[in-house]
C-alpha cells in the first residue's frame, strides 16, 4: 500500500492506494471549527432538562453539547461514575469546568452560505487517546478488544495477552494489533499514558480552551492502515515530510524509512502529487451517485440526511444474481468507506432465490467490512429483501469535508 500526502489551499489531504486503486481518503478542511477527537477544557453554559444535556463553551468561539449518558467522573478513590443515574442538572452547575472530547466534528463555510452542518458537535467526558495499535481510555481501568474482532477464540487470546502485560491497562486493542509483538504494545501504552498525563496538567483555570487537536488526516490514515503492508509514504513538501516523520517516529518507527520526498515540477501547486499520480478522477467519482462495475453491472448511491440508499443494477452483466450481488458488495464496502457514509445504510441487491443465497451474500459482505476503520454492523435482510446496515463514522461525510476544503 502507498500513502500520499497533499494539501489544497492549506487543508490536509491524504490518500491510501492499493495497486493504484483508492482505498482510503481523508481531508482536514480549513472550515473545520471542531475536529473529531479534540480535547477541551470546557465551561458549562446552560442546561436543557428535556434533553438531559448541557451546552458547553469549548474555546470561547464554539459551543458543544454533552448528554447525560456521556458523563464520566472519576472520584478521588479512583472509582468512575457514569452518567444516567440522576439528571445532569443534579451533577453540575453553570460555570463548572470539565474536560471533554469531541465525538463529532463541526464544519462551517463562508458567512453567506452558513453552516455546512447545523448540529452542534457532540462531546463526551469519556476521553480516549488513540495510537497505532492501542486506544487509551482515560475513564476505564480494564483492557478491551476492538469490537471489529469478531472471532471469539481470537478475542479470548488477545484478552489473555493484554492481561499478561501488567504495564498495560485502560486500553482497547485495535484489530490491527492481532499479530503485533507485546513489547511494541507496551511501548505504545506508555506513550499514550504519558500523553494523557501531560494533558491533565492543562485541566485548570476558568477559561475554556482547546487542549489537544484530534488526529489529523495523516494520523487517521496511518492508524486506519496499520494492518496493511505500507511500502511508501510519498510527500512533495518538507512540511509534510516533517508531519509524517514526527508521528511515525513515535508510533510507527518501522515506517520512518518508507517516507519518500518526491522531487517534481510545480510541487507547490495544490494537489500536485494527486494529479501526478492520476488519482483525481477517482476522487471526483466519489462525488457522483453512479458507479459502473468492471463486469457491466452498476450501483447507485443516494446519500440523504436520514440514510444512505444503495441500489444494485444488473446492467450488461450476464452472471447470476448472487455473483452480481457479491461483486457489487465488494465495491459497496469500498464506497461507503471512501464516502464516509454513516448511520443507516439500506442496500437493494438483486433478488436472490432463497435464504441460502442471502446467507452467502451476508457472509461475503461481513468479510469485506472487516477492513473498515469504523464499526459496521449488518442487521440482515428485511421482508422486502433489502439489506440493513449501520456504520458509526467518526468524521463528517466526504462530500461535506470536500466542499469545506475547496470553498
Amino acid at each position: 500500500m502507498e500513502i500520499l500526502i497533499e494539501e489544497l489551499e492549506g487543508s490536509l489531504w491524504t490518500a491510501a492506494l492499493e495497486d493504484g486503486v483508492l482505498q482510503g481518503l481523508e481531508i482536514d478542511p480549513l472550515s473545520e471549527e471542531v475536529r473529531w477527537g479534540s480535547v477541551y477544557w470546557a465551561k458549562i453554559k446552560t442546561f436543557d432538562a428535556a434533553m438531559d444535556a448541557v451546552f458547553l463553551d469549548l474555546d470561547g468561539d464554539n459551543t458543544g453539547i454533552l448528554y447525560n449518558k456521556d458523563v464520566r467522573i472519576r472520584r478521588k478513590n479512583g472509582t468512575i461514575v457514569k452518567g444516567g443515574e440522576k439528571p445532569i442538572t443534579k451533577m453540575f452547575k453553570a460555570g463548572d469546568m470539565i474536560a471533554v472530547q469531541a465525538k463529532t466534528a463541526y464544519l462551517i463555510s463562508d458567512e453567506d452560505s452558513g453552516p455546512i452542518t447545523q448540529k452542534l458537535p457532540r462531546m463526551s467526558m469519556d476521553i480516549t487517546v488513540p495510537g497505532r495499535y492501542l486506544i487509551f481510555c482515560a475513564m476505564e481501568d480494564d483492557n478491551r478488544v476492538s469490537q471489529r474482532i469478531r472471532d471469539k477464540k481470537l478475542r479470548k487470546q488477545l484478552l489473555d495477552m493484554l492481561g499478561s502485560m501488567g504495564d498495560v491497562h485502560g486500553c482497547i486493542l485495535r484489530a490491527a494489533a492481532a499479530n503485533v509483538q507485546t513489547d511494541v504494545l507496551i511501548r505504545e501504552s506508555k506513550i499514550l499514558h504519558e500523553l494523557w498525563d501531560q494533558m491533565q496538567e492543562y485541566f485548570k483555570g476558568n477559561d475554556a480552551n482547546l487542549i489537544m487537536l484530534g488526529p489529523d488526516a495523516l494520523q487517521r490514515t496511518l492508524s486506519d492502515q496499520a494492518s496493511a503492508n505500507i511500502d511508501l509514504i510519498q510527500v512533495v513538501t518538507m512540511d509534510h515530510f516533517t508531519q509524517a516523520d514526527e508521528w511515525c517516529s513515535i508510533f510507527a518507527p518501522d515506517l520512518v524509512t518508507k517516507i519518500e520526498p518526491l522531487e517534481m515540477k510545480d510541487a507547490t501547486n495544490d494537489l500536485a502529487l494527486f494529479h501526478y499520480r492520476d488519482i483525481m478522477g477517482q476522487i471526483e467519482d466519489l462525488l457522483q451517485p453512479y458507479v459502473i462495475l468492471p463486469n457491466g453491472s452498476n450501483i447507485i448511491v443516494q446519500e440523504t440526511a436520514a440514510l444512505t440508499a444503495i441500489d444494485v443494477n444488473r446492467g450488461q452483466d450476464k452472471g447470476s444474481n448472487l455473483s452480481i450481488n457479491i461483486a457489487a458488495a465488494k465495491e459497496i464496502a469500498r464506497q461507503i468507506r471512501l464516502r464516509n457514509a454513516g448511520g443507516i445504510i439500506i442496500v437493494d441487491f438483486l433478488k436472490m432465490s432463497g435464504k441460502r443465497e442471502q446467507d452467502k451474500l451476508i457472509s461475503a459482505i461481513e468479510e469485506l467490512i472487516d477492513s473498515d476503520p469504523c464499526t459496521v454492523q449488518i442487521h440482515g435482510m428485511t421482508a422486502l429483501g433489502l439489506m440493513e446496515m449501520t456504520r458509526d463514522r467518526r468524521t463528517l461525510p466526504l462530500r461535506a469535508r470536500y466542499e469545506g476544503s475547496v470553498e
